[in-house]
């Protein structure tokens, strides 16, 4: 899983195993280690709620995305889900989460369980 903070954003990036476990299991998580302290981010499902919305506690960013999004999700075609989470009346941040697909460049990173790129050219 990645994650990409900016401003008022926070974007979430799964790889075809992790939508797959969020999918079955109703959660994710993993974390970034500082030396004494740890930086945690996780996703969980929700039946109770109808859009994404995130909190932040105890040094973790936790989505929470609709039971109802996730349901054949691995399967199909849909690449992800965003919403703009009112914060305070009139700031909102930006939620996204999505497949994350393999890049179209050189990288050294390990894309061997990212999901095919659409623009790729066969």
């Amino acid at each position: 899983m990645k994650i990409r903070i900016q401003g008022n954003s926070v974007r979430f990036r799964l790889s075809r195993t992790e939508v797959e476990k969020l999918c079955s299991t109703g959660r994710i998580e993993d974390a970034t280690s500082f030396g004494t302290t740890q930086f945690g981010y996780a996703v969980k499902s929700d039946a109770t709620i109808e859009q994404l919305t995130a909190s932040y506690t105890e040094h973790q960013i936790t989505l929470s995305v609709p039971q109802s999004f996730l349901e054949n999700w691995p399967d199909n075609q849909l690449v992800g889900f965003e919403a703009n989470m009112l914060l305070d009346g009139e700031n909102t941040l930006y939620l996204l989460i999505e497949k994350d697909f393999k890049c179209l460049d050189n990288t050294t990173e390990d894309q061997s369980d990212n999901y095919e790129n659409p623009l790729k050219s066969c």
